[in-house]
């Protein structure tokens, strides 16, 4: 009798903390999120019309030299699967890929000598996903962009406006550092009027990051 019992107060727990944990909880963020959040909650979704074409969430493959790069990917900005590379700080691999990163980014953007390329543009991300560039690196390849799309000076000007209107500040004003996102700015190129004098035939470029073949 007394095992039975025990048996039935195991079951009466893990029943209240399944429904508690397990659908209660869930349901009540859900809905919280949607009535608070309803865009974020929503996956942060960019529309073109009906069109869903992307989430500021996520970092997307460069569609051409017409648009920012994000950082590079150790899985081709791929969801499936996401990660890293995991490369050794001090092995070959890690070093390999920094040396060509640097060298496509500076053959790209032509910065000024003594310009260091900055470094979230040389290493992959955690998740290979990050949509967040450094101002700087926004900076150096504004230059690129606006030739690319035949912009004249005044729109070259504007577009390095529009950089500094889309800078999010620091985390609360403490953590991290000044940043844009690479995504929300490739998906505004292509929406402002003014930065649409570009057309990409081919769509995005889902090609592989050079440094990690």
């Amino acid at each position: 009798m007394k095992v039975r019992s025990v048996w039935l107060k195991a079951f009466g727990l893990w029943a209240a903390l399944t429904l508690l944990c397990g659908g209660a909880y869930p349901l009540l963020v859900t809905v919280v999120g949607r009535l608070l959040f309803p865009e974020k909650a929503g996956g942060s979704l960019l529309r073109s019309g009906e069109k869903v074409v992307g989430s500021s969430l996520l970092a997307r493959a460069p569609a051409g030299p017409g648009y920012f790069r994000p950082r590079p990917s150790a899985c081709s900005w791929s969801t499936l699967p996401s990660g890293a590379s995991n490369a050794a700080p001090t092995g070959a691999a890690l070093t390999d890929s920094v040396r060509i990163r640097r060298a496509r980014f500076q053959t790209e953007n032509e910065p000024a000598d003594g310009a260091e390329v900055p470094a979230e543009m040389l290493c992959a991300s955690a998740s290979g996903l990050d949509p967040h560039i450094s101002v700087e690196s926004a900076r150096l390849q504004a230059g690129r962009v606006a030739r690319e799309r035949g912009l004249d000076e005044k729109t070259g000007a504007g577009l390095q406006k529009l950089i500094e209107d889309r800078t999010e500040p620091r985390l609360w004003g403490l953590f991290g550092l000044p940043r844009v996102n690479v995504t929300l700015m490739n998906f505004m190129l292509d929406t402002i009027p003014e930065f649409r004098n570009f057309h990409q035939e081919d769509g995005h470029d889902a090609r592989p990051d050079p440094a990690e073949k």
